[in-house]
């Protein structure tokens, strides 16, 4: 229960927001909705709303939908026009369908973009009322002999830069080498007033997140410690606290696809592709530390849905934007046979992905 708890409430907040990106701009531009629904399967409990949408949550926590009137898959000019012929001239003003391609595009764009508002919002909160972590990243030891010894860090460097990204706090040190798909990691340090460039090869060992966790790390073999051992912090204005925000969600969202290229490729470590079972455990673990690491985990979580509901494919958001996209070029949507064809494909990786990340957490947790 502690890690059910925080995670049903974190991914209905997640869901939530997503749903409801889809669900504004369907107001907005006249789009009859007929439910909301947090979750999949058998409805818990629900009510209906003045304009007559069915508000409800569902058993299968993991996802949820918006439901338009007339909602159904029409391929051809004749099935389009038999669908009208079956409403009024006020209902059809409601249909989905006959919305012009740009407002279909943003109701369907929404929903994703809602998950990265919402993960700025959250960072810029932390940033204005908590501060952002700016302590110095002063090495305080080298290890003998480690990739760090080798390539030429020393003690007392003080760390600028990762591969060209800004170093502003001591906690972005590990996670800059982690997140780093490049084979040498570039480190840029000040010495004795002087910039010097050192490109260090990590080592892939086998490790343990601040949770106790099996993870692979890239490690350089270096010890960095705070000046004075004082960890600081500083609450930013409103426009710096938005800058970094933005900055972060880039930042994560640039990285994950940086991730996922180097699976396709062969040179990323998969097994820490995870799914929801590593997302329940990790949330519970977070949410033990208090409110603050989880509205962080939080905005992860809401990049990571939005990003992957943006790929092109055929159930996801992305998929019906890239269809959209071939209308659009076509002057008309595609044939039946052909979006048929795309689900089946899209469908086929669907669920490969959730197989191969089910599969990881429960090697995880020791059942494989």
């Amino acid at each position: 229960m502690n890690f059910l708890i925080p995670f049903l409430i974190l991914i209905t907040v997640v869901v939530f927001i997503h749903e409801y990106g889809h669900y504004y701009f369907a107001k907005k531009f006249g789009v009859g909705i007929t439910d909301f629904s947090i979750g999949f399967g058998k409805e818990i409990f629900g009510w209906y709303d003045k304009s007559g949408t069915r508000w409800k949550i569902c058993w299968i926590p993991l996802g949820g939908y918006v439901k338009f009137f007339g909602d159904r898959n029409v391929f051809s000019q004749s099935e389009q026009q038999n669908l009208i012929n079956k409403y009024e001239e006020k209902d059809r003003q409601k249909l989905f369908i006959l919305k012009p391609l740009y407002q279909r595009s943003i109701i369907v764009a929404a929903g994703p973009l809602a998950n990265f508002a919402l993960a700025i919002l959250i960072f810029f909160l932390i940033n204005m009322f908590v501060g952002k972590d700016i302590t110095q990243a002063l090495i305080s030891e080298v290890r003998k002999d480690s990739p760090a010894f080798e390539a030429g860090l020393k003690k007392n460097d003080k760390i600028i830069s990762i591969d060209s990204h800004v170093v502003e706090s001591i906690n972005e040190v590990s996670m800059f080498i982690n997140t780093s798909t490049s084979e040498k990691i570039e480190f840029k340090v000040l010495r004795n007033n002087q910039e010097i460039s050192i490109l260090v090869k990590p080592e892939l060992v086998d490790g343990n997140d601040s949770f106790g966790n099996s993870v692979k790390k890239r490690m350089v073999g270096i010890k960095l410690s705070p000046l004075n051992s004082e960890f600081q912090r500083k609450p930013l204005g409103p426009t710096e606290a938005i800058y970094y925000s933005i900055k972060e969600v880039w930042f994560v969202t640039t990285t994950s696809l940086k991730y996922i290229g180097g699976i396709m490729k062969g040179s990323a470590d998969s097994s820490q592709l995870g799914g929801p079972i590593r997302i329940a455990k990790i949330t519970g673990q977070v949410a033990e530390y208090g409110l603050i690491p989880f509205l962080s985990v939080m905005s992860y979580i809401s990049i990571s849905l939005g990003l992957i509901n943006l790929f092109p494919i055929p159930m996801l958001d992305g998929g019906h934007l890239m269809f959209y996209f071939f209308e659009k070029i076509l002057g008309k949507p595609l044939s039946q046979k052909t979006q048929e064809g795309f689900f089946r494909i899209g469908l086929f990786l669907l669920i490969s992905l959730m197989f191969f990340a089910t599969f990881n957490d429960l090697r995880e947790i020791g059942l494989f």
